[in-house]
């Protein structure tokens, strides 16, 4: 893994090195190498699990107990936030590739690199946000691009409404990646794109269902996108909801996909399978279809 001096050790756990060296005196952790003229050298790995285990616990014995334990410690949320905060591209490259080792690409998606960034979210807006926003969409985007072509007829349009540089904007790139290894044909279409540029997809892809996603569009635009999906799919088309696109209210149903992408995509599949998982729910689509109806008469008028 490498090692580094004492200066540049401090510099990573954020103390100055007399405290450095006075926490390898007291609890013989972190261990330094000695060089031959007498110079400590820190081992990496020791120095990267002892900060990830500070910044957990904000306790020096708890966390030298915890890096002891655990080393560099497994993928986590928590270790690619750490990186996050220190623009660090290639310790968060480095942890999700640890990730795949052990996990798929979709279980590394949900449950380290969605939770790593949400974790950052927490505190605030910020320049640390931005960069790991930029750097996940990044690799979501590259992890698409060498997804297998798709191995199913059925097509899914996912018709996004997130904020671009927010937290569901990505959970909508994990949802199509999602679906694309799953081997449906997929795309994802931005509310508030031309019309006729929505219905020439629409016609390309012509979906089995559509998933409405993000918080950003009224139910105004999303009824005009129901209702031009069902004249150009038909009434069987399935409309599905991800991580509360429309609000919970009304008498009509909508497919509810939940709120994590691997049991979205799960139940999705099911349903264009002609399978249910769990039943739909009451949601806000009754305005949603009653929007597409006032539509219809008026073009009809």
């Amino acid at each position: 893994m490498g090692v580094i001096r004492t200066n540049a050790a401090a510099a990573m756990l954020g103390v100055s090195p007399n405290t450095l060296r006075s926490w390898e005196r007291r609890f013989g952790f972190p261990e330094p190498r000695r060089t031959a003229g007498g110079h400590r050298q820190f081992d990496l790995g020791q120095i990267e699990a002892l900060r990830a285990a500070f910044e957990e616990t904000h306790n020096v014995s708890s966390a030298i107990a915890i890096a002891r334990e655990r080393g560099s410690g497994p993928a986590s949320p928590a270790r690619l936030r750490s990186a996050f905060t220190r623009f660090d591209e290639h310790e968060a490259s480095r942890i999700l590739e640890e990730s795949l080792a052990v996990r798929s690409v979709e279980r590394t998606v949900e449950e380290v690199l969605l939770p790593g960034v949400e974790a950052l979210a927490a505190d605030g807006d910020g320049p640390e946000l931005g960069f790991a926003w930029r750097w996940a969409a990044s690799w979501l985007a590259a992890a698409m691009r060498v997804s297998p072509a798709a191995t199913r007829d059925e097509g899914i349009i996912i018709f996004d409404a997130s904020l671009m540089g927010g937290v569901e904007s990505l959970y909508s790139q994990a949802l199509e990646l999602t679906l694309r290894r799953r081997g449906l044909r997929t795309l994802t279409v931005a509310v508030g794109t031309d019309p006729a540029r929505t219905a020439r997809a629409l016609h390309a892809v012509e979906p089995k269902a559509i998933v409405l996603t993000g918080h950003s569009a009224d139910l105004d635009a999303l009824g005009r996108l129901v209702f031009a999906a069902r004249r150009i799919a038909g009434d069987e088309l399935t409309v599905c909801d991800f991580r509360h696109a429309l609000p919970d209210s009304g008498a009509s149903t909508v497919t509810r996909l939940g709120d994590k992408p691997i049991a979205a995509v799960d139940h999705l599949v099911a349903t264009v399978d002609g399978r249910e998982l769990w039943p739909a729910v009451p949601t806000g689509l009754e305005a949603v279809e009653a929007l597409g109806a006032v539509e219809k008469l008026r073009r009809t008028a």
